[in-house]
């Protein structure tokens, strides 16, 4: 494939690789190194994709500008692998054939319009990009038949907003209406409109036909008045020719007999006159000749005398510097000689100096390996020792670290599966609680339902609290009067009395908490309006018998009579 040049370039290569020693980890690293940069190489060139003339590259994949493709047509572009991929979309004309046939007209008549559309995916950035999103990986078949079903939608639109007699005389308005209406169409799908060829217009009436007719029958009779005139126009054009042709004749051969009688005069003159041009012409030469003659043989000799002059000339002043050129050369050589011996004892010179200073040089190196070779035999151990003391020391604060991250890992990973407990505990309750919800259909009897299955373990509760409580005697001391209360009554009225008061607020609990609604003979639950009204009708009434019967309580009877009743 390359000739040649490839078969020099290979014998090279091999040439070199029989030479390598591949045991050598240095000249596998540059081997690979190569092989590398040889396959980054062909990668990139295979991945550069050159696009032909009749066809559009498409690149799709991470291509930016937020597009969907990029398209090039007659460039070229490099492809990013893994990022990127390509395809290509074919430019040559497509020939659909659309046999139209029943298409209605403005006049209700089914016209046949059987016709052959050339279309092809357009080259502007616009066609290409829609032409990429709809036609890319398509068969020939398939674009067909999309371009198909638009042609025939469009046609038929045009068809229906003309007349017949539009349709048939005005060929050029029907084509471009054809073209206005199904550019922006084919566009949107990435196509260009080339040529439309109608084969044949007729219809199922035969209505063209007798149009046709109509106009053949005109034409034949416009024809024929037309051949009439013409052959009236061609009699009179005949005598008129004829007569004209009669003094036309006549008028030739007048002057041409005028013409021979002038054309013998103007010969006669012309060859006087070229008898006489051609003897001075003949003397004027044989003069120009003799000069130029004389004048050639005065140039020559001319010439001949300023060359030798010349020639002595350039001998002289070739001497001359012959001469220049040799003394320059002998100066040349006793300046060199010269300068020769002179370098050559300097360089002697400077020969010595060296070797006495090396020789100092390594007297000096001599002495200084010493220093450092005793040096060494004390500083080796010292630093062999700090070393070892700063590994010892790093390394146990390396172990402490590592314990102190173990436990702090340890710590954390408990904590974190402690958190993660809690949390699908208390997630299950909740899921737990919402089902309890949803199945009491009420949050509000969701919660009595929880709290009565609470009542038994309050009661527990309470009665583990007095359970070790020992009651051998009960001992109540009445009052009798003002003593006990405080309020004009005994200590039993009054333990009756605070009863009575805690039973509404245990109602109330029973019935929200609860749900349970305890029997009338116990009380019976009012609205708060009217237990407000009724608590300041009795605060009013107390207060007026106060004032009116101070004392009136102790009246009823001794000691004791309160508790009986």
């Amino acid at each position: 494939m390359f000739g040649m040049e490839g078969l020099y370039v290979t014998h090279f290569f091999g040439s070199v690789l029989g030479k390598l020693d591949f045991g050598d980890p240095m000249v596998l690293l540059v081997m690979f190194a190569i092989l590398f940069v040889f396959s980054t190489i062909i990668l990139l060139i295979k991945r550069y994709k050159r696009c032909p003339s009749n066809k559009v590259l498409v690149v799709y994949g991470k291509v930016g500008g937020g597009g969907a493709s990029k398209c090039v047509h007659g460039g070229a572009a490099f492809i990013i692998p893994l990022f990127q991929d390509y395809d290509y979309l074919d430019l040559e004309p497509l020939q659909i054939e659309i046999p139209l046939r029943g298409a209605l007209s403005i006049e209700n008549i089914r016209v046949n319009v059987p016709s052959i559309f050339t279309v092809a995916i357009g080259t502007e950035p616009s066609f290409m990009n829609n032409a990429a999103i709809r036609l890319l990986g398509l068969r020939e078949q398939d674009i067909q038949a999309q371009a198909r079903d638009i042609i025939f939608g469009q046609l038929r639109q045009v068809i229906a907003s003309m007349k017949i007699e539009e349709i048939n005389r005005d060929r050029d308005s029907f084509l471009d209406r054809i073209q206005s209406s199904l550019e922006p169409e084919l566009k949107k799908i990435g196509l260009v409109l080339i040529n439309v060829n109608i084969t044949d217009i007729t219809d199922e009436s035969g209505y063209i036909e007798a149009i046709g007719r109509k106009a053949a029958s005109t034409a034949i009779q416009q024809a024929e008045i037309d051949v009439a005139d013409q052959e009236k126009k061609g009699a009179v054009g005949v005598a008129n020719a004829n007569r004209l042709k009669d003094v036309q004749v006549a008028e030739a051969h007048k002057e041409r007999d005028i013409g021979t009688k002038a054309a013998d005069r103007e010969r006669l003159v012309q060859v006087a006159v070229l008898d006489k041009e051609t003897k001075i012409g003949e003397q004027t030469a044989e003069f120009q000749r003799d000069s130029q003659i004389a004048d050639a043989n005065r140039e020559k000799r001319v010439r001949v005398a300023d060359a030798d002059a010349k020639a002595v000339q350039g001998e002289n002043e070739s001497k001359a510097l012959i001469a220049q050129a040799e003394a320059t050369l002998q100066v040349e050589r006793a300046q060199a000689y010269q300068i020769g011996e002179t370098k050559k004892r300097v360089a002697e010179a400077d020969v010595l100096e060296a070797q006495y200073v090396a020789q100092a040089k390594a007297a000096k190196a001599e002495a200084l390996k010493v220093e450092e070779e005793k040096r060494a035999d004390l500083v080796a151990p010292a630093i062999a020792q700090k070393a070892r003391i700063i590994v010892d020391a790093e390394a146990e604060a390396e172990r402490r670290r590592i314990e102190a991250e173990g436990e702090a890992k340890a710590i954390f990973a408990k904590l974190e599966a402690e958190a993660r407990g809690q949390y699908e505990i208390l997630a299950k309750k909740g899921q737990g609680f919402g089902e309890i919800v949803r199945a009491c259909e009420t949050p509000q009897a969701a919660f009595q339902m929880l709290m009565l299955e609470q009542l038994e373990a309050l009661s527990e509760n309470a009665a583990k609290a007095i359970s070790n409580i020992k009651f051998d005697k009960v001992v109540v001391w009445d009052g009798a009067g003002g003593g006990g209360g405080g309020q004009g009554g005994s200590s039993t009225a009054n333990f009756l009395s605070s009863m009575a008061g805690s039973l509404p607020p245990m109602l109330h609990m029973m019935r929200d908490i609860g749900g349970v609604e305890m029997p009338e003979f116990f009380g019976k639950l009012v609205d708060e309006a009217v237990a407000k009204k009724m608590s300041d009708d009795a605060t009013d009434g107390t207060a007026t018998r106060g004032d009116a019967k101070p004392g009136g309580s102790k009246k009823k009877g001794g000691p004791g009579k309160d508790d009986v009743a």
